[in-house]
């Protein structure tokens, strides 16, 4: 069974920095891609960035790029998101995603961490 745990979340003032981490246990991860997705209140979750589990690979949402950066750790099965230059518009509650990319393609979801910036 695939648990993603998160920790990090906090508050912080606009321009700050913070650092989410999600790791990871109950399988091999070589076929996942991992992600981190968000959702503010009163609004749909939305993605903001994932990373090939095997390869490294990085995307973005447009919203966050330049800003953010996804990164994984292979040893300590790990992924982590360093959030630079932070902004009120970023303050929702971030979840660590594994998407399984064989068949069947199954998501797994951590419980959230609460990111809050003010302005």
């Amino acid at each position: 069974q695939v648990q993603l745990v998160e920790s990090g979340g906090g508050l912080v003032q606009a321009g700050g920095s913070l650092r989410l981490s999600c790791a990871a246990s109950g399988a091999s991860f070589s076929r996942y891609r991992m992600g981190w997705f968000r959702q503010a209140p009163g609004k749909e979750r939305e993605f903001v960035a994932r990373i090939v589990w095997s390869g490294g690979s990085t995307y973005y949402a447009d919203s966050v790029k330049g800003r953010f950066t996804i990164s994984r750790d292979i040893v300590k099965n790990t992924v982590d998101l360093q959030m630079n230059n932070l902004k009120p518009e970023d303050t929702a509650v971030y979840y660590c995603n594994a998407e399984y990319l064989g068949f069947g393609k199954t998501n797994y979801w951590g419980q959230g961490a609460q990111v809050t910036v003010s302005s």
